[in-house]
């Protein structure tokens, strides 16, 4: 071995990151990226440490401010912090929370039972990304304060004086060096209190905006005493669909210091809703309580049928069945709640398991026994959803076989590429043949894959699974990308790194690129989660002067250009994409140095749901409403 090399590595380069350090140089190790979902997340570190007051029993109000500076005070009733000097630190408690890391009341100390923040880690961290902060705290009739600047203390711990107020106040702004964006989305922090609204029955959160151009001088409230059974409520009044029964189904239980309660009621759609929470964190990926809940479901419902001859035989509904058109909302608090991960994605605790399975099996049995019209209504869609999935299957069969038959397994309008590595290719999905044969000739055929659409695919919001398979609009999608889709989705078999919907800009155009994103949203979800799904973005004008040529893709851009080339020019307005040339549809949006590509993204997924319900279901009228509301913003319609 070379003895420069072994030298090379010295006690020298071994660096002790001292305090908040770390923080500042790995923020997304604390907040999971700096983009704007990182900057929100400072906002949820600080309200989490109020809801665990209100989880105490000692909080009924938290006010979330978004001030005109740029900067965000969250301030609540709660007891505020302990005023005095740490016995450890020999510092003052406040400012051990704010600037030590896994400091503060929820490890161990017995200051809280249950907790859902990171606590002194959430605390701090906000602190560490933020320029400035400035903390009031009210506490035994007294007001503290302390100020710190990128996490270190500039305005010591002083008693401010006398006060009649309790609670804490935390103001802090966010520091542009570390985030991409320090704009707060008003709409991502009303969803966020909303639901927090939701999981805490009778605990009180506003949103106040005082910026520039704020679209209102009053805070919003949100307050629901029915807590997660309005919750219910509230998801299936944004889904426009027709109820099966009326009230929504409540249970709750408790065993030793945990406590279950869960919401559920259904709709006539063909999906279903399950939002899980554990300590008021939104576990996204589910874990043991999803899992209880979805057990149990599916054991009551067979029991009920087998016992009332609604089954017979071997006959047997899955939990796709019996979960069809269901909105619910399961939520648990527990103390040391164990999850698979930092971001609390996934929980881990087997015994709640146990609680959630044991409250469903019994309650449930007992609901349904004593509302008989409502059982029958929802094992009638259960069955209906058994006998769809059956056709489905044969329709799978099917289509496999039919795709056995043709070239490798994928559709013959499929044009391939060479390149086999999967993070290297593209497919172009085109509107019409015509576009396509010049998508097709236009192309880089050693990474560009295209595939031609004729016509309007199936709505998939209106359609179960054995339509889906049947239809030979879909079928070819899902042979091209290779991942199957529902249950047998597996991203790993996914054939092109990137899916390219390239349709033409005007209102067919858009419809049909709907249809397709609805098709990925309900059975593709994680192409979009997972940055997969784009959209192409062709020109609308061609401006031409002698042998000079541009390409704009809005009313201002064309503008521009024309006034650049200095009047005298002439201005094409592409109808479609089949007007193109190969090397025009190449130049403008197929070339990967000057094509201009939207990536689909869900910042929301269960907003998204619910758009894709008004814009794609049955019911007019939420449809005719979302237009009459909207059709202010549209500032240029292609008749």
């Amino acid at each position: 071995m070379d003895e420069k090399n072994t030298q090379a590595y010295e006690d020298s380069q071994i660096q002790v990151l001292k305090g908040l350090e770390a923080v500042r140089l790995r923020p997304g190790m604390y907040i999971g990226s700096t983009s704007s979902k990182g900057l929100h997340h400072l906002i949820y570190e600080i309200v989490d440490n109020s809801i665990d007051e209100a989880l105490a029993g000692f909080c009924k109000q938290i006010n979330v401010i978004l001030n005109e500076n740029g900067s965000v005070t969250v301030e609540d009733d709660g007891r505020g912090v302990p005023a005095g000097i740490h016995p450890d630190m020999g510092l003052p408690t406040l400012e051990v929370i704010f600037t030590v890391l896994h400091a503060g009341g929820k490890f161990g100390g017995g200051g809280y039972r249950i907790a859902g923040g990171l606590h002194g880690v959430g605390a701090s961290v906000v602190n560490a990304l933020s320029k400035r902060m400035e903390v009031r705290n009210f506490r035994d009739g007294h007001e503290y304060s302390i100020a710190f600047e990128f996490g270190n203390v500039v305005e010591p711990f002083k008693v401010v004086g006398p006060t009649d107020k309790h609670g804490l106040t935390v103001t802090f702004f966010p520091d542009d060096k570390i985030f991409e964006t320090v704009e707060f989305d008003k709409e991502i922090i009303r969803t966020r209190l909303r639901e927090q609204a939701f999981l805490n029955a009778g605990v009180c959160l506003t949103l106040l905006d005082k910026r520039a151009g704020a679209e209102s001088a009053e805070p919003e409230v949100f307050c629901y005493e029915g807590g997660i059974k309005s919750f219910v409520e509230y998801i299936n009044s944004k889904k426009a669909a027709e109820l099966l029964h009326n009230d929504v189904i409540y249970f709750n239980g408790s065993k030793g210091t945990s406590f279950a309660e869960i919401a559920m009621q259904y709709n006539d759609t063909y999906n279903e809703t399950i939002l899980s929470f554990a300590n008021n964190m939104h576990t996204v990926d589910g874990g043991t309580h999803e899992v209880g809940f979805k057990t149990a479901l599916t054991k009551v419902f067979n029991d009920y049928a087998k016992k009332y001859n609604i089954l017979k035989g071997d006959e047997k509904l899955t939990g796709e069945d019996v979960r069809e058109g269901l909105t619910a909302i399961i939520s648990v608090k527990l103390e040391d709640a164990q999850f698979e991960s930092q971001t609390k994605a996934k929980l881990g605790n087997s015994d709640i398991r146990v609680l959630v399975e044991n409250i469903v099996s019994e309650k449930l049995e007992i609901y349904l026994e004593e509302n008989p019209a409502t059982a029958k209504v929802i094992l009638e869609k259960a069955l209906q959803a058994a006998r769809a999935r059956e056709a489905a299957k044969k329709a799978r069969e099917l289509t496999r076989r039919k795709g056995l038959l043709e070239s490798a397994a994928l559709p013959s309008k499929l044009a391939d590429c060479n390149e086999r590595r999967v993070e290297f290719t593209e497919l172009y999905m085109v509107e019409g043949d015509s576009a396509g044969g010049t998508a097709k000739d236009g192309r880089d055929s050693q990474f560009q894959a295209v595939l031609p659409l004729r016509g309007k695919i199936l709505n998939v919001e209106k359609s179960r699974l054995d339509k889906i398979y049947a239809s030979s609009q879909i079928t070819p999608i899902i042979l091209a990308l290779g991942t199957g889709i529902g249950d047998e989705f597996d991203i790993t078999k996914l054939r092109y790194g990137k899916i390219i919907i390239m349709a033409d800009a005007d209102v067919d155009g858009e419809h049909i690129k709907t249809l397709l994103l609805t098709f990925f949203f309900r059975h593709m979800r994680p192409l979009i989660e997972n940055g997969h799904v784009y959209a192409a973005m062709p020109p609308l004008y061609k401006i031409t002067k002698g042998k000079q040529e541009r390409y704009a893709f809005s009313d201002e851009e064309r503008d521009k250009y024309i006034q650049e080339l200095g009047g005298n020019v002439t201005v094409s307005r592409y109808k479609g994409l089949g007007e193109m040339t190969k090397d025009q549809l190449w130049e403008t949006t197929m070339d990967p140095a000057r094509r201009v590509l939207k990536r689909i993204t869900i910042t929301d997924a269960l907003e998204a749901e619910a758009m894709f319900t008004i814009l794609m279901g049955d019911k007019v009228e939420p449809r005719r409403e979302f237009i009459q509301e909207n059709a202010k913003y549209v500032t240029d319609i292609d008749v």
